[in-house]
């Protein structure tokens, strides 16, 4: 499935008969399991219906940093995005991909 992220937005938790997903460099991620952390009033919630790449590279819960944006990052922070790359592959189904 391809998403544009206007319709990636429509997954952000608030309409619970909907799953919720977040994106990293443009792979969909359904993140409903984890919906305590990822749904309203979660601790990530910021995440959810995003591209969240930039945010968990840089470890950051900033509204600005919430994008897929990677440019100007450091070698450490590519590489923490990495780790959570490799945490959502194990745990969550992927759904789809943001378009281009």
């Amino acid at each position: 499935m391809e998403l544009t992220a206007q319709q990636l937005r429509g997954f952000d938790g608030s309409d619970s008969s909907k799953p919720v997903y977040i994106a990293i460099r443009g792979t969909v991620y359904d993140v409903s399991s984890g919906k305590g952390f990822y749904g309203p009033g979660g601790p990530y919630a910021v995440f959810a219906g995003r591209e969240a790449s930039r945010a968990l590279a840089k470890m950051s819960k900033s509204e600005e940093d919430v994008c897929g944006n990677l440019d100007g990052l450091s070698d450490k922070e590519m590489g923490v995005l990495q780790d959570w790359e490799k945490k959502f592959q194990a745990k969550y189904p992927v759904v789809g991909h943001l378009a281009s």
